[in-house]
């Protein structure tokens, strides 16, 4: 083959209609085929997410269907086996002669005008905490309701939970007299009540703040849960009026003095309450062969019950001593002659 023949050949080949790409292109068509493929991933992730969501509501729903079948049929179990023990009660009365029993609509009584109704729900389950029965045989809602007033109703969850109604800051500050009437008397304790349960919320929650693993911090947090746990009996004393006027009325000077910050006067009275004036032996007391005069008074002014005597109420004045002790720390006095040692 001549040259002339291979030259046509060549020429005659088809050429590419580009010899060359431009990189903005290629890159632009690999980011569209980047975010092809992102869009199909977030649709299949957004379908999964879906999918899960749509199961999960299924499954609280047939939970929730669960439950309320479960309730229904236990109330419904609760009013057979309630109609069987009626049944059961109507034959006994009936077999021993004793008058019909009424039913419990008729022998119900509405609450009286001062008596507050709680909602039946709310009420059983006050009931179970105080570890009563949520409900007597034949007893109505009305005497429900008494039956958990007489066995207290709790009214504040503070520190030490009493059935004792708090009052508010303004009201909490006594006047350092205790009234005759037993009104005066219910709202002293209330104010009382009120006061140390904010000393002792003031003082958790600043050992909870300072609480560290350290032998210092353990004891300190050891401290104030004694001291909450020795003034229980002390709220108990307060609603039952059972506090002895001895004792109550150096309580109250301890507390109108640390409400006004004279914490020096605040232990002043809480030592003549604890140890008062009479003649303690300490050390030595015979150092001869002869009697002393005077020497009796030793033992006898400590015989006539003390009030360190009882356990429970040495406990709890350490745990008032203990919170005046918080008190001057959490509310420094503006004189400080008044500080405490």
């Amino acid at each position: 083959m001549d040259f002339d023949s291979l030259l046509s050949a060549e020429l005659s080949k088809p050429r590419p209609s580009k010899k060359f790409a431009r990189r903005g292109d290629i890159e632009a068509e690999r980011r569209a085929a980047y975010e092809a493929e992102q869009a199909a991933l977030e649709e299949k992730r957004a379908a999964k997410v879906a999918a899960k969501r749509k199961a999960e509501q299924e499954a609280e729903e047939e939970a929730r269907a669960r439950e309320e079948k479960r309730a229904r049929l236990g109330e419904e179990s609760r009013r057979r086996r309630e109609e069987e023990e009626k049944e059961a009660e109507r034959k006994r009365r009936k077999r021993l002669g004793l008058p019909e029993l009424k039913e419990a609509e008729e022998t119900e009584e509405a609450l009286g005008e001062g008596e507050e109704d709680v909602p039946e729900e709310e009420l059983r389950g006050k009931l179970r905490l105080l570890g009563e029965p949520a409900a007597l045989f034949g007893e109505g809602h009305a005497e429900r309701v008494r039956r958990l007033r007489r066995l207290g109703v709790v009214v504040t969850d503070g520190p030490v939970p009493t059935t004792l109604e708090p009052v508010g800051e303004k009201e909490m500050k006594v006047d350092g007299t205790v009234p005759e009437d037993k009104a005066g008397r219910r709202f002293l304790f209330r104010q009382l009540a009120s006061y140390f349960t904010l000393v002792l919320t003031e003082y958790e929650i600043a050992m909870e703040r300072e609480k560290r693993d350290t032998n210092t911090s353990r004891t300190a947090y050891n401290a104030m849960v004694q001291t909450r746990e020795s003034l229980k009996p002390l709220f108990r004393k307060f609603e039952k009026d059972d506090l002895d006027p001895t004792i109550l009325t150096p309580i109250v000077e301890i507390v109108k003095a640390a409400q006004e910050r004279r914490y020096v006067d605040a232990n002043n009275g809480y030592l003549r309450l604890s140890i008062g004036k009479a003649a303690w032996p300490i050390g030595v007391t015979m150092v001869g062969i002869h009697e002393r005069s005077a020497r009796e008074k030793l033992h006898t002014g400590t015989a006539k019950g003390h009030v360190l005597g009882d356990e429970v109420t040495r406990k709890f004045l350490q745990g008032i001593k203990r919170c005046l002790t918080f008190a001057q720390a959490r509310w420094p006095p503006t004189d400080i002659m008044q500080l405490m040692g």
